[in-house]
Order: C-alpha cells, then structure tokens, then sequence
C-alpha cells in the first residue's frame, strides 16, 4: 500500500475512447483518488485497459527469503529461493492484489455514494416557489415544445403543443398560442427545461416577454433530469393516464419549481442525475443510502396533507404504501 502503483496501459493503443488519458498511466497507491479508481475499473470492464498493481517486488523476495532461510546451506537454499519466488509470484502477490484492488474500490463507491447522497439533498431541499400558477415548458425540436399549466396546488388546468424551434419554426404562432394561455389561466412563471432546445425555447420566451409586455410573468430554467424518466413510469401513467409521454414531463416540469420535494421523490433518487458512476456502485448500498436522503428529507419538512401524493405520504416514518394510498 506504502509504495505499490497502480498502472493501466491500453489493451489496443489505437482503440479511440473516453479512457485515453488512462492508455499509460501510473499513480501511486496511497495517492489515487476514488473517481480515478472508478474510471480504471470501468474502462477495465469494457476491455479497454489492463490494470494491475506493481509492487516493490525485489524487497518483498529478500524480505521473504529472510523469514524462511534460516540457516546457511548451500544445496537447499536454491531451492528455497525458487520456491518463495514461485509462491509470491503465483500465490500471494495475485491474492494481495485482488484485496488491495478491492479495498481501494470499497473505499472509492463510499466517497462516491456519500457525494451523491449530499447532492441529492441539496437538491430535494431546494426552497419551493408557492402560490404561482405555472407553465411547464418542455423544449424540443422535430416533436414540438409539449406545455402544460398547473395550478397554485399542482393541479394540471391545460396542455398544449407549440412548434416555435427547428424545422417548423412557428415562432409568431406558437408566442400567440402561449399569451393566450397566460392570459386565460393568468400564469404568472413560466419554467423551462434544460434539455434539447431549452436555449432556443428560452430566447423566445424573453423575446415574447419583451415584445408583449408581460410586466409579471417570469420565467426560470429548470434542471429536468429524470423528468422523462418520470413520465415514463407505472406512477405518471396512474397519475395521467389520458396524457403522452411529453405532457407529463411538462407537468413535472412546471411542479418542479413549486414543490421540488415532493415532484422528485416520483423518481427513482439514482436517475435524478446528481451522481458519478452510479451504475458501477453496489447498488443495494447506494439505493439505502439515497432512500435514507429522501426519508430524511421528506421528515424534516413535513407534507402538506391537501397536495401530498401517496409517493410523498410513502416517506414520512410510519406510514406505509397501502396507508399513503388510503389517505389520497
């Protein structure tokens, strides 16, 4: 561990790939540090790299031939020479290795899933903007920007798809079609994605702003990661069965910014995004450590009982799925 390296070369030199900086690399054991030992691993697991360990080894034999030749002899020194060199060759240095390889991996997932668990509660504890009614705005381009109004509580009071980016560019149209909306339901912010086209959608939204003197309306962008996941679970189909796929991620999208907390515990805390390497980690680990963020979470804010989903209720102490399900 004191003094052992840790080295990668490349399997195939010409072979193009994300893991080129590790095509001949060498660091010292006790110095690497654990997203290197996780990107070593992974570009090991796609054949990419060979990793292995080197290790003071001269010493170690002089070190071992002291331990076990204890008196001079001439005829079975030799002998013992080559089977000590013979065993930590075939034996012992290949058992260390995969022990010190181990370790050094357990160590790096715990960073990693202790950084991801931190992430995801900065994340759930966003401060919530109350009391706006609110446009959610998924960008797209060839599909249509999907939009979607809910209400102060969350409740959904329309959807609509607009076709403002490439290649329909509808801009006049689709700004005409968004006034009447904020001026029918009296929208008063209007949250962006940041996925495809979220630049564009957010330049038409501050033209029109500009242009149509929308005095009280704003607009943020919002971080949409897992929205689509979301939008595709068993969950958003209970919730909107009558909707596609789209419109329920505008809906996320637009709830996202009145109640961060409880739209994100609808999905799974690893695909909200806020982590490394999270399908290399023991995802038993990972899973309890996030699901304990969410509790934790969920706990020190409370619910509001007139907007809580059975999702949400699902995470306060006590209260299990069928309970949460029977107080909706």
């Amino acid at each position: 561990m004191k003094e052992g390296k840790l080295i990668s070369i490349a399997k195939d030199e010409k072979a193009e790939s994300v893991y080129e900086t590790y095509y001949d690399y060498n660091e010292s054991l006790s110095t690497v540090p654990g997203h290197r030992i996780l990107a070593i691993n992974r570009g090991e697991a796609e054949k990419f790299l060979t990793v292995k360990i080197e290790a003071p080894e001269e010493r170690i034999l002089r070190y071992l031939e002291k331990q076990v030749l204890t008196s001079e002899n001439e005829f079975t020194a030799p002998v013992l020479k080559a089977t000590i060199a013979d065993a930590y060759d075939r034996l012992i240095a290949p058992a260390i290795e995969r022990e010190i390889r181990s370790s050094l991996t357990e160590k790096a997932e715990d960073g990693a899933i202790k950084v991801f668990g931190k992430n995801l509660e900065q994340l759930l504890l966003q401060p919530p903007i109350a009391g706006k009614v609110v446009l959610g705005w998924d960008p797209a381009f060839r599909t249509g920007c999907k939009l979607a109004v809910v209400d102060a509580t969350g409740k959904v009071l329309d959807t609509k798809v607009i076709y403002p980016t490439e290649p329909h560019n509808k801009v006049e149209e689709s700004k005409r079609e968004v006034k009447k909306l904020i001026d029918k339901y009296h929208v008063t912010l209007i949250s962006c994605g940041n996925g495809t086209a979220s630049r564009e959608s957010e330049k038409i939204i501050a033209d029109m702003i500009k242009e149509m003197n929308l005095n009280d309306v704003d607009y943020i962008v919002t971080n949409e990661a897992g929205a689509s996941v979301y939008s595709a679970s068993k969950l958003a189909t209970e919730e909107f069965p009558d909707f596609d796929v789209a419109q329920r991620s505008a809906v996320s999208i637009a709830r996202r910014v009145q109640d961060p907390l409880a739209e994100l515990v609808k999905i799974e805390p690893k695909s909200i995004g806020v982590g490394q390497y999270q399908h290399d980690m023991n995802q038993k680990k990972l899973s309890e450590t996030l699901t304990g963020v969410v509790e934790d979470s969920v706990n020190k804010v409370g619910v509001d009982l007139n907007t809580a989903s059975a999702s949400l209720l699902e995470y306060i102490s006590g209260i299990s799925k069928a309970v949460a399900k029977n107080i909706v």
